[in-house]
């Protein structure tokens, strides 16, 4: 296992120093899901949601928070993104409990010297947090799972797939 680069040699947190790297194109795709009763997916598509739009509110959140994640996570560089991209799709299919999802699938890209993974899970976390409060009215049973990394590129350590990790 690498040494974790968010500790000083003192063990004090500290925000690594990328100033020696060169910038490369880099791009990260993250995904979650956001598990609810059929009803409040129905309500989603139908537009009968009293907060409105609910996945328009719910892109331009993603977008947001994918430029912000400097602001909230401590260590975490702010980049200059090129480009976010938020895609829902339904999970029609109930699981044991009944319950049906919208998945998002979010992407990040910029020119820089550090990885844009934080910004895409963070657009996909802010996605389903914003489903989750204009809906949370008609069901709090709601509950956001698989939040994780998919794929990134770039960078020295190139391009790794969660499809291809056997971890």
């Amino acid at each position: 296992m690498d040494k974790l680069t968010h500790f000083s040699d003192a063990g004090r947190a500290r925000m690594v120093d990328v100033s020696d790297k060169p910038g490369t194109h880099r791009v990260a795709i993250a995904s979650g899901v956001l598990r609810m009763r059929p009803e409040t997916l129905a309500r989603i598509r139908n537009g009968s949601i009293a907060k409105g739009d609910v996945l328009t509110v719910a892109d331009v959140a993603a977008v947001m928070a994918a430029k912000r994640t400097s602001d909230i996570i401590p260590m975490c560089h702010s980049l200059a993104l090129s480009g976010v991209e938020v895609v829902f799709s339904d999970i029609a299919e109930p699981d044991a409990g009944g319950c049906v999802g919208i998945k998002v699938i979010t992407s990040a890209n910029c020119v820089g010297q550090t990885g844009v993974e934080m910004e895409a899970l963070c657009a996909a976390s802010m996605a389903l947090l914003t489903i989750y409060d204009m809906c949370k009215a008609i069901d709090r049973g709601m509950r956001i799972e698989y939040v994780q990394l998919e794929e990134k590129r770039g960078g020295k350590s190139g391009i790794w797939t969660r499809a291809e990790d056997s971890a």
